[in-house]
C-alpha cells in the first residue's frame, strides 16, 4: 500500500507539473500551437477584369467556379433518417442522391452512383460548378456532398468565340495570360486575391463565434478596346469565306480610323476557339496582322511616289516611257504582263501599277532618301500598339542594298511589313500626310467606376498635305476602269486604293512559294475616314490582288460605311491624265525613260 501510494503520488505529481507547465509557464506557446491546428485559410480569388469592345460588347470575362466533393462514407444515409449506413437502405439512398445530382452536375446517374459509393472521405465530383448550381446542390441536403472553399476559382470565358480569339488572346488553366490583349494589358486585368482565415473543427466546418479575419480580394480593371464588335465580326467572316474560296493559307483584315489611328477591327485567319483549342497540337494562337511579315508588293509603290512628289523630282503629270523590259544591274525587269512601250504619266504609272515606271520614278531619288521616307511611314519599327509578338518587319539599310534591290525596293520587294504597318501607310496618306500611330486600347475602368482614357496616339508629318492629296487622287485612278482594281468600286462613294501582288516567302520551305495578294484603300477618297487593308497569303490561281483581295475590301468597306453611318460626299472625282501622246511625252524635258533619267537628289 505504501508503494502504491508513493507511485500514485509520483504520477500525480508529474501530471501536476505538466499542468503547471502547460497552463502556466508555456500557456501562450501551447495555445498558439493548438490554434495553428484549428486555423485554416481560404484564398478568395480575384476576378480578372473584362475586355470590352468600344460599343460595350464583352469580349472576355471571368466567372466563379466551385469544386464539389463527396465524403462517400455518409452519402448512404441520405433520406433514411439514420446516422449510420444500413446495408438494407444504403444502395437506395445512393441511387436517390445520384438521381438528384445528375442534372445539376451534367453527369450520368450510373457514373454518379460509382462516384458516391465507397470509403473515400474526399473525392471530387466536379470542378466546374457555378455558384447558382452549387446553391441548388446545397439545398438538396445530401450528407457528405460539400463545396471545397479552398478550391474556389475564377474561369475565363470568351462570348465572341473564334471571332475575336486571335486578337483578344487567351488565359491558361492556371490563370496565366498566353497572348493577345490578355497578355498585353495583364497588369490592368489582373486582380489581387484576398484571404479568409477561420477556425475549424475536426470535421472541417467553421467553429461558430471563433476568431476569423478576411482580407477582401481586389478585382482587376476592365479594359475597353477601340475595336467595333460588329466590324470585327463582319471582317472575320468575310475574310474566312474568301480564304476558303481561294484555298489560301492565311489572311488578315485591318480596319483603321483614318484620322485617329484607332484600330476598329483586326481580323486574322486561321483563328482558334479559346475554350477548346488552347494546348492542342498545331493550334494557331497568334494574330497574323501583328506577327506575320510579308513583302508588300505594289501597295508599297505609294511610298515611292509620295517621296518623289515631296522631293519635287516628279509631278503627277510627269510623262513616263515604259518599255516592255528594263535592264538594271544584273536583271531585266518587267511588269505583270507583256505590253508594247507605253506612254503614261506618273499618275498613270501608279494606276496601272507598273513596276518599270515605278523604278524610273525611284531613280530620281537617292536610295538613302527613299529609305528615310520608308522609315517615316513606319516601316522597320513596331507600330507602338504594344501587342505581344508584334514584328518590326524588315527594312535593310540602303547602304546594304544590292544593285537589283535598289530597283525592287521601289515596288515593294526586298522589304517586309506587317498588315498593321501596311494599313498605317495608307492611313498617313488618307490623313493628309500625317501618320498617327495605331491605337488599340481606349480606356481602363476601375472597380468604383472611374474611367481613365488612354492617351491619343503620337502623330508625325511624313509628307505635305499637297503631296498626300496628289497621291490620293492618283489612288482613285487605281479603281477606275483604267486601273487594276475596278472590282473595289463602291457605288456612290469615291474610293482610293492600291492592289498588291508579291512573292510569298515561306519560312517552312525556306524559299519563295506562292503569292501575297492584297488590296488596301480608304473611303470616302475626298474625305477619308476609314482605312481597310486586306491581305491574303498563298491563294490559288488567279492570285492577283485585285481579284483575290479587291472583293473583300469592297464587301468590308461597304459594311463599315453603313455601320459607321458615313454618307457619300456627293463630290465628283477630279480627272487625272493617265496616258500621254508619245510625241508629247518625248518632247517633254522632264520625261522619265531609260537612259534619260533625272539626276538623283
Amino acid at each position: 500500500m505504501r508503494a502504491l501510494t508513493v507511485a500514485t503520488i509520483f504520477v500525480l505529481s508529474v501530471f501536476g507539473a505538466q499542468l503547471v507547465r502547460i497552463q502556466g509557464l508555456d500557456a501562450s506557446a501551447v495555445a498558439a500551437e493548438a490554434e495553428s491546428k484549428r486555423v485554416t485559410a481560404q484564398i478568395i480569388p480575384a476576378m480578372r477584369g473584362q475586355i470590352l469592345a468600344a460599343d460595350g460588347t464583352v469580349l472576355a470575362s471571368s466567372v466563379v467556379r466551385e469544386v464539389v466533393t463527396v465524403d462517400q462514407t455518409v452519402v448512404c444515409t441520405y433520406g433514411t433518417k439514420k446516422n449510420t449506413c444500413d446495408p438494407t437502405t444504403s444502395a437506395d439512398a445512393v441511387q436517390r442522391a445520384a438521381e438528384q445530382l445528375a442534372p445539376l452536375l451534367g453527369t450520368p446517374v450510373s457514373e454518379l452512383v460509382t462516384q458516391l459509393t465507397g470509403t473515400s472521405r474526399y473525392r471530387v465530383l466536379s470542378r466546374d460548378v457555378t455558384p447558382l448550381t452549387w446553391n441548388k446542390i446545397a439545398k438538396l441536403g445530401i450528407p457528405g456532398v460539400l463545396r471545397d472553399r479552398r478550391e474556389t476559382r475564377s474561369e475565363r470565358t470568351y462570348p465572341q468565340g473564334t471571332t475575336t480569339a486571335a486578337l483578344v488572346g487567351y488565359v491558361t488553366d492556371d490563370g496565366t495570360p498566353g497572348g493577345g490583349v490578355e497578355l498585353m494589358v495583364d497588369k490592368d486585368l489582373e486582380g489581387t486575391p484576398g484571404k479568409t482565415t477561420y477556425e475549424q473543427g475536426r470535421d472541417g466546418t467553421a467553429i461558430p463565434a471563433a476568431a476569423s479575419s478576411t482580407t477582401p480580394a481586389v478585382d482587376g480593371r476592365d479594359v475597353t478596346l477601340t475595336v467595333n464588335s460588329s466590324l470585327q465580326w463582319y471582317a472575320q467572316n468575310a475574310l474566312a469565306q474568301r480564304i476558303k474560296e481561294t484555298k489560301a493559307k492565311a489572311g488578315t483584315v485591318v480596319i483603321m480610323d483614318a484620322r485617329s489611328g484607332d484600330l476598329l477591327s483586326v481580323a486574322s485567319y486561321p483563328t482558334f476557339d479559346p475554350d477548346t483549342d488552347v494546348g492542342k497540337k498545331g493550334a494557331q494562337l497568334d494574330n497574323k496582322a501583328f506577327s506575320d511579315v510579308f513583302e508588300p508588293g505594289s501597295t508599297a509603290k505609294i511610298m515611292t511616289m509620295a517621296a518623289a512628289l515631296e522631293e519635287k523630282t516628279v509631278t503627277p503629270s510627269t510623262p513616263v516611257v515604259i518599255p516592255n523590259r528594263l535592264p538594271r544591274y544584273d536583271r531585266s525587269f518587267k511588269d505583270s504582263h507583256e505590253h508594247p512601250t507605253q506612254y503614261r504619266t506618273v499618275a498613270g504609272t501608279l494606276a496601272e501599277s507598273s513596276n518599270i515606271g515605278t523604278i524610273l520614278v525611284s531613280e530620281t531619288l537617292k536610295s538613302s532618301t527613299l529609305e528615310r521616307y520608308f522609315h517615316k511611314f513606319g516601316l522597320g519599327s513596331r507600330s507602338g500598339v504594344g501587342y505581344p509578338g508584334e514584328s518590326a518587319g524588315l527594312l535593310p539599310k540602303s547602304s546594304t542594298w544590292s544593285g537589283s534591290q535598289r530597283a525592287t525596293v521601289a515596288f515593294g520587294q526586298g522589304i517586309s511589313v506587317t498588315a498593321i504597318q501596311a494599313a498605317s501607310v495608307f492611313q498617313t496618306i488618307a490623313n493628309g500626310g500625317v501618320r498617327v500611330a495605331p491605337r488599340l486600347v481606349d480606356s481602363v475602368r476601375e472597380a468604383d467606376g472611374t474611367v481613365t482614357e488612354m492617351p491619343k496616339s503620337a502623330s508625325s508629318r511624313v509628307v505635305s498635305e499637297q503631296t498626300a492629296g496628289d497621291v490620293s487622287k492618283m489612288l482613285e485612278g487605281v479603281v477606275s476602269p483604267d486601273g487594276t482594281a475596278e472590282e473595289a468600286t463602291i457605288p456612290g462613294y469615291r474610293i482610293a486604293g492600291k492592289t498588291g501582288t508579291a512573292e510569298f516567302y515561306d519560312d517552312k520551305v525556306g524559299k519563295y512559294s506562292g503569292k501575297t495578294a492584297s488590296f488596301i484603300g480608304y473611303a470616302p477618297a475626298d474625305d477619308p475616314q476609314v482605312v481597310v487593308a486586306v491581305i491574303v497569303q498563298k491563294p490559288t490561281y488567279p492570285f492577283f490582288g485585285g481579284y483575290v483581295a479587291g472583293p473583300v475590301f469592297k464587301d468590308v468597306m461597304t459594311y463599315a460605311l453603313q455601320e459607321l453611318k458615313i454618307p457619300p460626299t456627293g463630290k465628283k472625282a477630279q480627272h487625272l491624265t493617265l496616258q500621254v501622246d508619245p510625241e508629247e511625252a518625248l518632247a517633254d524635258p522632264d520625261v522619265l525613260r531609260d537612259g534619260t533619267k533625272q539626276p538623283r537628289r
